[in-house]
């Protein structure tokens, strides 16, 4: 199943996310605008799908398939709980990254990493 922008329903979670990038972008909010394009990337490498016949060096020249389209593959589509625990795992990679940089003696770049957790969890 190939996921298009139009299957996207205005409630879903990537949709709300991929709205408040350029809002974000446009206020100049960098906090926010890092941590969506981060999550956003996240969530377009979980769909990621491993195309057959990937092995490389594997073929003679006249086999390897060559054109439009030759390297298209179809993307997984995520269900709206796969994109959330995505999401979620985003807000505590960034929170116990927070926890370390606290105990390293640098609380400005923990205190950047906690406001993008309130991003993202805002989302939720």
């Amino acid at each position: 199943m190939v996921a298009t922008v139009a299957s996207m329903t205005d409630s879903s979670l990537r949709h709300r996310l991929r709205t408040a990038l350029p809002a974000a972008m446009k206020a100049r909010d960098q906090t926010a605008t890092s941590a969506l394009r981060a999550t956003l990337a996240a969530i377009d490498n979980a769909e990621a799908v491993e195309p057959a016949g990937s092995a490389p060096g594997g073929l003679a020249i006249e086999q390897v398939a060559i054109g439009v389209g030759a390297t298209e593959v179809a993307r997984r589509t995520l269900t709206e709980h796969e994109v959330e625990q995505i999401v979620r795992d985003e807000v505590t990679e960034r929170e116990t990254a927070a926890e370390q940089y606290d105990e390293a003696g640098y609380p400005d770049r923990a205190e950047k990493l906690r406001g993008e957790a309130r991003v993202l969890t805002a989302h939720l």
